[in-house]
């Protein structure tokens, strides 16, 4: 397999690591970029981005990031509490006059706390292009449980909570702050709502085909006393909080699934940003170099805020405001474990930040992984960069 790209002398374990996955058939195609100090230091693709038509990964090659989509749409917001129009320890009530219930803060949102993690009605895909409707719903329902008394990762209701409370205080939606304020001045390689020519070259992703009727996960039973276990019941049960916050909507009844054009143009704040490794990844590097918020800004963001066994997920998380801190759903290796913060996405993609040693990393995929947590590959990716300072 041929690797496109180019990789400093420094980061040879990096190019090590991403070519034995390939040659391991770990990949289908990907790419892995990596900014020192706001250096290009790392830059890799290889693989094919569409395994129908054989078409190539390419340096400018783009995918669905899933949930790395969460840091930027958090990115956002602080960008306007930075300016004095949110203020994350208001109830959203302040801005969103109809929110059911008035406990709710805005930074309960942003750290997972809300207690609202699922649209609790089944509602087709295609009404899910509309978000304001969405957030309605979901601000109709009563938490299930008391606001800022736990946390539990909101995979889906994150974003359109996020995205309204946006849309209402700047009468934008979120894709629109992020391609105003953070994409389109920067020339990044990233988008909350891909346009048509966007959409046409993003990478198709690739999973096994799976039913209405299985579960969102597939894990094995094991000890009682471990929190795997409580994972494979809550598979199990259709009607688990787990299924609910992770299933609805029922992105793969669409054709295609989440290659469908319905996903990539709807610009959903969690879970729909389209981007390449390089756009991701220099996000992070302006990011920590307080090209787009101020350094203290960040610094509070990123105060761990939760950490422990997540509701949702069961196995720990961590989260400040809007940004995973290392935990199970964000390895890192030791080196980071107090100073890389960023987001997931499933399958395996990851965007990861660290000020004090100067990181802007990023790792796309289009073969997904089928835990929640997505794989090894991206930790396996970035120890070999830290090894490499």
């Amino acid at each position: 397999m041929a690797i496109g790209g180019h990789c400093d002398p420094r980061f040879f374990r990096v190019r090590e690591v991403f070519e034995r996955h390939f040659a391991e058939g770990a990949e289908l195609g990907a790419a892995f970029t990596v900014f020192l100090d706001g250096e290009r230091v790392v830059d890799l693709w290889g693989g094919v981005a569409d395994r129908t038509t054989g078409r190539a990964w390419g340096a400018h090659t783009p995918v669905l990031a899933y949930s790395c989509t969460k840091a930027v749409t958090a990115t956002a917001l602080l960008l306007l509490a930075e300016r004095g129009l949110i203020d994350v320890a208001a109830p959203i009530r302040e801005y969103w006059p109809e929110f059911g219930t008035a406990s709710v803060t805005v930074e309960h949102v942003l750290t997972h706390q809300a207690g609202l993690p699922a649209i609790e009605e089944q509602v087709p895909v295609a009404e899910f292009e509309d978000q304001p409707a969405i957030a309605a719903r979901i601000a109709a329902q009563t938490p299930v449980w008391e606001p800022g008394t736990a946390h539990g990762y909101h995979a889906v209701t994150y974003g359109f909570l996020v995205g309204e409370i946006i849309r209402r205080v700047t009468g934008k939606s979120a894709g629109d702050v992020v391609s105003a304020e953070i994409a389109g001045p920067r020339g990044l390689e990233l988008w909350l709502g891909a346009p048509p020519d966007v959409i046409e070259r993003t990478a198709r992703l690739s999973a096994g085909e799976r039913t209405q009727a299985e579960p969102v996960i597939e894990v094995e039973d094991g000890d009682p006393a471990n929190p795997m276990t409580a994972i494979a019941a809550a598979a199990r049960d259709r009607d688990s909080l787990m299924n609910r916050a992770l299933g609805n909507p029922s992105v793969h009844l669409l054709p295609g699934g989440a290659n469908n054009p319905v996903i990539l143009r709807a610009g959903w704040p969690a879970m729909g940003m389209v981007a390449t490794a390089r756009g991701l990844a220099a996000f992070y590097a302006d990011l920590i170099a307080g090209r787009i918020l101020r350094p203290e800004t960040l610094s509070d963001a990123v105060r761990r805020r939760v950490r422990g066994p997540d509701r949702v997920l069961y196995i720990d998380s961590s989260f400040g405001l809007g940004y995973m801190r290392p935990a199970l759903t964000f390895l890192t290796p030791a080196a980071g474990e107090e100073t890389a913060f960023g987001h997931t996405g499933l399958g395996g993609s990851i965007g990861l930040g660290d000020v004090e040693n100067g990181l802007g990393v990023a790792y796309t995929m289009n073969k997904l992984a089928d835990a929640v947590g997505g794989s090894l590959r991206a930790y396996h990716l970035v120890a070999a960069t830290y090894d490499s300072l």
